[in-house]
Protein backbone atom coordinates (compact mmCIF):
# COMPACT_ATOMS: atom_id res chain seq x y z
CA UNK A 1 0.00 0.00 0.00
CA UNK A 2 1.08 3.59 -1.07
CA UNK A 3 2.17 5.24 2.17
CA UNK A 4 -0.78 8.39 1.29
CA UNK A 5 -3.00 5.72 1.22
CA UNK A 6 -1.84 3.91 4.12
CA UNK A 7 -1.48 7.78 6.66
CA UNK A 8 -5.23 8.59 4.75
CA UNK A 9 -6.80 5.82 6.11
CA UNK A 10 -4.69 6.12 9.75
CA UNK A 11 -5.46 10.03 10.00
CA UNK A 12 -9.43 9.19 9.68
CA UNK A 13 -8.71 6.94 12.83
CA UNK A 14 -6.55 9.18 14.59
CA UNK A 15 -5.06 6.83 17.48
CA UNK A 16 -3.36 3.90 18.20
CA UNK A 17 -3.23 0.89 20.91
CA UNK A 18 0.51 1.14 21.97
CA UNK A 19 2.51 -2.15 22.59
CA UNK A 20 5.63 -4.72 23.44
CA UNK A 21 8.82 -2.58 24.54
CA UNK A 22 8.69 0.42 27.22
CA UNK A 23 8.22 3.27 25.02
CA UNK A 24 8.04 6.39 27.16
CA UNK A 25 10.94 8.52 25.22
CA UNK A 26 8.91 8.03 21.98
CA UNK A 27 5.37 9.62 23.31
CA UNK A 28 4.82 13.12 22.52
CA UNK A 29 2.36 15.37 24.93
CA UNK A 30 0.44 18.23 23.91
CA UNK A 31 -0.53 21.23 25.86
CA UNK A 32 -1.59 23.20 22.75
CA UNK A 33 -5.00 23.16 20.36
CA UNK A 34 -7.30 20.06 20.11
CA UNK A 35 -4.79 17.73 21.05
CA UNK A 36 -4.06 19.11 24.44
CA UNK A 37 -4.66 17.17 27.41
CA UNK A 38 -5.00 13.43 26.46
CA UNK A 39 -2.71 10.53 26.83
CA UNK A 40 0.27 11.54 24.50
CA UNK A 41 0.79 10.58 20.93
CA UNK A 42 3.55 9.03 18.79
CA UNK A 43 4.99 9.28 15.95
CA UNK A 44 5.44 6.51 13.51
CA UNK A 45 7.54 6.93 10.38
CA UNK A 46 8.86 5.21 7.44
CA UNK A 47 11.84 6.45 5.37
CA UNK A 48 10.89 10.28 5.45
CA UNK A 49 7.31 9.49 6.22
CA UNK A 50 5.30 10.11 9.31
CA UNK A 51 2.12 10.28 10.78
CA UNK A 52 1.03 11.34 14.29
CA UNK A 53 -1.23 8.99 16.14
CA UNK A 54 -2.60 9.85 19.75
CA UNK A 55 -2.81 6.97 22.21
CA UNK A 56 -5.88 5.26 22.86
CA UNK A 57 -6.48 1.90 24.23
CA UNK A 58 -9.00 1.18 22.15
CA UNK A 59 -7.97 2.21 18.82
CA UNK A 60 -8.14 -0.17 16.03
CA UNK A 61 -5.16 0.41 15.01
CA UNK A 62 -1.59 -1.11 17.27
CA UNK A 63 1.60 0.09 16.84
CA UNK A 64 3.81 -2.87 18.89
CA UNK A 65 7.40 -1.73 19.92
CA UNK A 66 10.07 -4.05 19.39
CA UNK A 67 12.38 -1.75 21.32
CA UNK A 68 15.07 1.20 20.13
CA UNK A 69 12.29 2.94 18.48
CA UNK A 70 11.68 -0.07 15.86
CA UNK A 71 7.90 -0.48 15.59
CA UNK A 72 5.63 -3.08 13.96
CA UNK A 73 1.73 -1.19 12.57
CA UNK A 74 -1.15 -3.43 12.34
CA UNK A 75 -4.34 -1.93 11.05
CA UNK A 76 -7.08 -3.69 8.87
CA UNK A 77 -4.90 -6.68 7.83
CA UNK A 78 -2.09 -4.72 7.03
CA UNK A 79 1.72 -4.92 8.73
CA UNK A 80 3.74 -2.17 8.06
CA UNK A 81 7.60 -2.27 9.79
CA UNK A 82 8.73 1.60 10.65
CA UNK A 83 10.29 3.28 13.43
CA UNK A 84 8.77 5.69 16.70
CA UNK A 85 10.50 9.02 16.63
CA UNK A 86 11.62 10.81 19.51
CA UNK A 87 10.46 14.25 19.54
CA UNK A 88 11.66 17.31 20.46
CA UNK A 89 8.97 18.81 21.95
CA UNK A 90 5.82 17.83 20.67
CA UNK A 91 7.57 16.73 17.57
CA UNK A 92 10.07 15.32 15.93
CA UNK A 93 12.85 17.64 14.39
CA UNK A 94 11.38 20.44 16.25
CA UNK A 95 10.84 22.25 19.18
CA UNK A 96 7.99 23.34 19.18
CA UNK A 97 6.45 24.68 22.63
CA UNK A 98 3.53 26.00 23.90
CA UNK A 99 4.33 29.36 25.92
CA UNK A 100 0.74 29.62 27.63
CA UNK A 101 -1.34 26.54 28.05
CA UNK A 102 -4.24 28.17 28.78
CA UNK A 103 -6.88 30.47 27.25
CA UNK A 104 -9.75 33.03 27.49
CA UNK A 105 -11.12 32.46 24.90
CA UNK A 106 -13.49 29.43 24.09
CA UNK A 107 -13.44 28.26 21.01
CA UNK A 108 -15.96 25.16 20.57
CA UNK A 109 -12.97 22.18 19.46
CA UNK A 110 -10.52 23.03 21.64
CA UNK A 111 -10.27 21.84 25.06
CA UNK A 112 -7.49 24.16 26.16
CA UNK A 113 -9.56 26.62 28.15
CA UNK A 114 -10.94 23.80 30.06
CA UNK A 115 -6.85 22.88 31.03
CA UNK A 116 -5.62 26.10 33.22
CA UNK A 117 -2.49 24.96 32.30
CA UNK A 118 0.69 27.35 32.85
CA UNK A 119 2.39 30.08 31.58
CA UNK A 120 6.70 28.96 30.76
CA UNK A 121 9.09 31.16 31.79
CA UNK A 122 11.61 32.51 29.63
CA UNK A 123 14.15 30.98 31.34
CA UNK A 124 12.54 27.29 31.03
CA UNK A 125 11.58 27.89 27.43
CA UNK A 126 15.66 28.28 27.12
CA UNK A 127 16.46 25.58 29.12
CA UNK A 128 14.07 23.15 26.86
CA UNK A 129 15.23 24.34 23.62
CA UNK A 130 19.07 23.60 25.16
CA UNK A 131 18.24 19.94 26.65
CA UNK A 132 17.11 18.74 22.94
CA UNK A 133 19.17 21.17 20.57
CA UNK A 134 21.06 18.42 19.79
CA UNK A 135 18.54 16.82 17.86
CA UNK A 136 16.34 19.97 16.42
CA UNK A 137 16.85 21.72 13.32
CA UNK A 138 14.01 24.28 14.26
CA UNK A 139 12.52 26.29 17.24
CA UNK A 140 8.21 26.89 16.82
CA UNK A 141 6.74 28.71 19.41
CA UNK A 142 2.64 28.94 19.58
CA UNK A 143 0.15 29.81 23.00
CA UNK A 144 -2.81 30.46 24.07
CA UNK A 145 -4.11 33.74 25.48
CA UNK A 146 -3.13 34.27 29.79
CA UNK A 147 -5.04 37.96 29.69
CA UNK A 148 -5.12 39.56 26.23
CA UNK A 149 -3.96 39.05 22.64
CA UNK A 150 -1.99 42.18 23.55
CA UNK A 151 0.03 41.16 26.22
CA UNK A 152 0.32 37.38 25.02
CA UNK A 153 2.07 38.78 21.32
CA UNK A 154 4.57 40.99 23.40
CA UNK A 155 5.40 37.86 25.86
CA UNK A 156 6.15 36.07 23.28
CA UNK A 157 8.11 37.97 21.28
CA UNK A 158 9.93 38.44 24.46
CA UNK A 159 10.62 34.72 24.22
CA UNK A 160 11.66 35.16 20.66
CA UNK A 161 14.11 37.83 21.18
CA UNK A 162 15.64 34.85 24.08
CA UNK A 163 15.65 32.16 21.48
CA UNK A 164 17.41 33.67 17.98
CA UNK A 165 20.51 33.30 19.83
CA UNK A 166 20.05 29.56 18.78
CA UNK A 167 20.65 30.23 15.08
CA UNK A 168 17.45 27.99 14.20
CA UNK A 169 14.87 28.51 11.97
CA UNK A 170 11.91 30.33 14.24
CA UNK A 171 8.35 30.02 13.39
CA UNK A 172 5.67 31.30 15.46
CA UNK A 173 1.90 30.68 15.44
CA UNK A 174 -0.27 32.89 18.05
CA UNK A 175 -3.82 34.93 17.82
CA UNK A 176 -2.34 38.49 16.29
CA UNK A 177 -2.67 41.68 16.58
CA UNK A 178 -3.41 43.85 13.57
CA UNK A 179 0.68 44.77 14.07
CA UNK A 180 1.53 41.19 14.68
CA UNK A 181 3.42 40.49 11.41
CA UNK A 182 5.00 43.45 11.36
CA UNK A 183 6.91 42.87 14.73
CA UNK A 184 7.17 39.29 14.56
CA UNK A 185 8.85 40.06 10.83
CA UNK A 186 11.36 42.88 12.49
CA UNK A 187 12.66 40.40 15.55
CA UNK A 188 13.77 38.04 12.37
CA UNK A 189 10.73 35.38 12.96
CA UNK A 190 10.79 32.79 9.30
CA UNK A 191 7.71 32.00 9.36
CA UNK A 192 3.96 32.90 10.84
CA UNK A 193 0.59 31.18 11.16
CA UNK A 194 -2.57 32.44 11.89
CA UNK A 195 -5.37 30.17 11.82
CA UNK A 196 -8.56 30.88 10.01
CA UNK A 197 -9.55 27.50 11.58
CA UNK A 198 -13.03 27.13 9.65
CA UNK A 199 -13.54 26.91 5.71
CA UNK A 200 -16.45 29.95 6.02
CA UNK A 201 -17.32 33.22 8.44
CA UNK A 202 -20.46 31.32 9.30
CA UNK A 203 -18.92 28.66 11.30
CA UNK A 204 -15.99 30.54 12.58
CA UNK A 205 -18.74 32.83 13.98
CA UNK A 206 -20.07 29.49 15.51
CA UNK A 207 -17.12 28.15 17.03
CA UNK A 208 -14.97 31.14 18.01
CA UNK A 209 -18.00 33.60 18.71
CA UNK A 210 -15.17 36.07 20.65
CA UNK A 211 -12.75 36.24 17.48
CA UNK A 212 -12.40 38.18 14.42
CA UNK A 213 -12.50 36.45 11.68
CA UNK A 214 -11.94 39.09 9.22
CA UNK A 215 -8.84 40.07 11.03
CA UNK A 216 -7.28 37.12 10.34
CA UNK A 217 -7.56 37.40 6.63
CA UNK A 218 -6.18 40.58 6.65
CA UNK A 219 -2.98 39.52 8.75
CA UNK A 220 -2.58 36.69 6.69
CA UNK A 221 -2.27 38.79 3.74
CA UNK A 222 0.39 41.31 5.68
CA UNK A 223 2.04 38.54 6.32
CA UNK A 224 2.84 37.31 2.65
CA UNK A 225 3.67 40.83 2.08
CA UNK A 226 6.18 40.57 4.87
CA UNK A 227 7.38 37.09 5.09
CA UNK A 228 6.97 35.56 1.33
CA UNK A 229 4.75 33.73 -0.11
CA UNK A 230 4.66 29.99 1.10
CA UNK A 231 6.25 31.44 4.47
CA UNK A 232 2.98 31.72 6.18
CA UNK A 233 0.64 29.37 6.92
CA UNK A 234 -3.01 29.09 8.46
CA UNK A 235 -4.85 26.01 10.11
CA UNK A 236 -8.62 25.02 8.54
CA UNK A 237 -10.69 22.41 10.25
CA UNK A 238 -11.81 19.49 8.53
CA UNK A 239 -15.33 18.64 9.36
CA UNK A 240 -16.87 21.10 11.31
CA UNK A 241 -20.12 20.84 9.53
CA UNK A 242 -18.64 22.97 5.70
CA UNK A 243 -19.23 21.26 2.19
CA UNK A 244 -16.19 20.46 0.19
CA UNK A 245 -17.33 22.88 -2.29
CA UNK A 246 -16.87 25.43 0.64
CA UNK A 247 -13.54 23.85 2.14
CA UNK A 248 -12.25 24.12 -1.62
CA UNK A 249 -13.27 28.07 -2.00
CA UNK A 250 -11.44 28.43 1.10
CA UNK A 251 -8.38 26.31 -0.31
CA UNK A 252 -8.41 28.63 -2.84
CA UNK A 253 -8.84 31.88 -1.45
CA UNK A 254 -5.49 31.18 0.79
CA UNK A 255 -3.34 29.51 -1.64
CA UNK A 256 -4.33 32.24 -3.83
CA UNK A 257 -3.07 34.94 -1.62
CA UNK A 258 0.66 33.10 -1.11
CA UNK A 259 -0.63 31.04 2.13
CA UNK A 260 -0.11 27.59 2.54
CA UNK A 261 -2.92 25.99 4.36
CA UNK A 262 -2.37 23.19 6.83
CA UNK A 263 -5.80 21.35 6.82
CA UNK A 264 -6.36 19.17 9.96
CA UNK A 265 -8.57 16.66 10.62
CA UNK A 266 -11.46 17.40 13.23
CA UNK A 267 -10.51 15.89 16.72
CA UNK A 268 -13.79 15.51 18.55
CA UNK A 269 -13.14 16.92 22.07
CA UNK A 270 -14.74 19.61 23.85
CA UNK A 271 -17.57 21.15 22.71
CA UNK A 272 -17.01 19.21 19.49
CA UNK A 273 -17.33 16.05 21.26
CA UNK A 274 -20.18 14.65 19.75
CA UNK A 275 -18.66 15.07 15.87
CA UNK A 276 -17.32 12.66 13.64
CA UNK A 277 -13.33 12.69 12.53
CA UNK A 278 -13.37 12.98 8.94
CA UNK A 279 -13.80 9.41 6.63
CA UNK A 280 -10.48 8.42 5.05
CA UNK A 281 -12.24 9.23 1.79
CA UNK A 282 -12.98 12.53 2.94
CA UNK A 283 -9.25 13.40 3.88
CA UNK A 284 -8.54 12.17 0.52
CA UNK A 285 -10.68 13.93 -1.96
CA UNK A 286 -9.80 17.67 0.01
CA UNK A 287 -6.06 16.68 0.03
CA UNK A 288 -6.30 16.51 -3.76
CA UNK A 289 -8.24 19.76 -4.07
CA UNK A 290 -5.45 20.75 -2.12
CA UNK A 291 -2.63 19.67 -3.87
CA UNK A 292 -4.33 21.23 -7.05
CA UNK A 293 -4.60 24.75 -5.62
CA UNK A 294 -1.11 24.86 -4.32
CA UNK A 295 0.48 23.83 -7.94
CA UNK A 296 -1.40 26.44 -9.09
CA UNK A 297 -0.82 28.96 -6.69
CA UNK A 298 3.22 27.82 -7.38
CA UNK A 299 3.94 26.78 -3.48
CA UNK A 300 5.94 24.32 -2.29
CA UNK A 301 5.41 22.74 0.83
CA UNK A 302 9.33 21.27 1.27
CA UNK A 303 10.45 24.82 1.09
CA UNK A 304 8.90 25.11 4.81
CA UNK A 305 11.45 25.19 7.74
CA UNK A 306 9.53 24.99 10.76
CA UNK A 307 6.03 24.07 12.24
CA UNK A 308 3.63 21.45 10.87
CA UNK A 309 4.04 21.68 7.18
CA UNK A 310 7.56 21.18 8.27
CA UNK A 311 6.92 18.21 10.33
CA UNK A 312 3.95 16.70 8.83
CA UNK A 313 3.00 14.58 11.36
CA UNK A 314 -0.63 15.26 11.87
CA UNK A 315 -1.82 16.19 8.62
CA UNK A 316 -1.88 14.86 4.97
CA UNK A 317 0.91 17.39 3.17
CA UNK A 318 0.82 17.46 -0.43
CA UNK A 319 4.19 17.53 -2.16
CA UNK A 320 5.40 15.58 1.16
CA UNK A 321 3.11 12.98 1.48
CA UNK A 322 2.86 10.66 -1.80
Amino acid sequence: MRWKELKTRLLAVGSTRLSGEPADQFIARSTAGPGAGGDGSVFFSIGRHRVRLALDPDSPVEIAHRGSGVADLFFEGILQNGRLEEPGYHCPGQAFITVTGSCVFNCTYCPVPHLKGQRKSIDEIVSMVQAVRHRISAIALTSGVLSTIEEEEAYVSDVVRHLTPFGLPIGVSIYPTEQTPDRLHALGVDEVKFNIETATPQLFAAMCPELDYDLIWGVLERSVQLFGRGRVFSNVIIGLGETDAEMERCIRRLTARGVIPVLRPLNPVAGASLMERPSAERLAAISAMHERALVAAGLDTRQALTMCTYCTGCDLVPGKDA
